[in-house]
């Protein structure tokens, strides 16, 4: 892991790449499975899909083309994603966390009966080994990390409860059998930005000014490792 740091640290300067690489950019969930339930009654998808508009955004502001994967919401198979992102250099997919119903607790919103959790908060990074490039994504989930512990994100630590470490230090974990992650022809990282179900998370999560400095930072650190693998489907 030393190189991998080493590599690391040497983009961290880095803000935009020389080509136009092509990143496919997938919002998790849908209109008929919206995900997670946030803690004041939101569906993950309505956060998946707003944190991707600015993230695709700030990745075009950076000469990056986006490819835009389901945003309509209407993408109904975990397969299709990977599909529509073929011939890109880059898959990552939006998500926002919960956590098992053992650590909920419940309480009242504006008259409905919610749950949340007290127990954890903080970003995660998932890549596969059985991706078919396994290195790069490994590289881009630990690139996207870092820039985010950079800018003060925190990753959250739960997950070593269920998964193997990738590069724990910047939130990286691994999940091989994740069909959008392994199901794929290209590097990929599943994101999850933070814990909908943490109720002060929450409202940190719908922060615009918070979240355009978090897909500032997600975007600096795709940028950073494109530039480093040298990947463009425009070369």
């Amino acid at each position: 892991m030393s190189k991998l740091f080493l590599s690391i640290s040497a983009l961290l300067g880095i803000t935009q790449v020389h080509a136009s690489p092509l990143v496919a950019v997938d919002v998790g969930h849908g209109l008929v499975d919206g995900g997670a339930i946030s803690a004041r009654g939101r569906n993950e998808f309505e956060f998946n899909r707003q944190f991707a508009g600015i993230l695709a955004t700030t990745l075009e502001e950076r000469r990056i083309t986006v490819r835009r994967v389901n945003f309509a919401g209407d993408i109904g198979s975990l397969d299709e994603r990977p599909r529509q992102a073929a011939g890109s250099d880059f898959f990552l997919s939006v998500h926002h966390d919960s956590v098992s119903p053992a650590y909920l607790q419940s309480w009242t919103w504006a008259g409905r009966e919610l749950s949340y959790t007290e127990v954890k908060r903080g970003f995660g990074l998932f890549v596969s080994a059985q991706n078919p490039d396994p290195g790069s994504s490994l590289l881009c989930a630990s690139t996207i990390g870092a820039m985010l512990r950079r800018n003060g994100f925190v990753p959250s630590t739960w997950h070593g409860r269920k998964h193997l470490a990738a590069d724990a230090e910047n939130g990286v974990w691994y999940y091989d059998n994740l069909v959008v992650l392994y199901r794929t022809t290209l590097p990929a990282v599943l994101f999850e930005a933070g814990v909908i179900k943490h109720r002060d998370e929450e409202l940190e999560l719908l922060d615009r000014q918070r979240q355009a400095r978090m897909a500032d930072a997600v975007a600096t650190g795709i940028a950073a490792c494109l530039f480093v693998t040298g990947k463009s489907a425009r070369d």
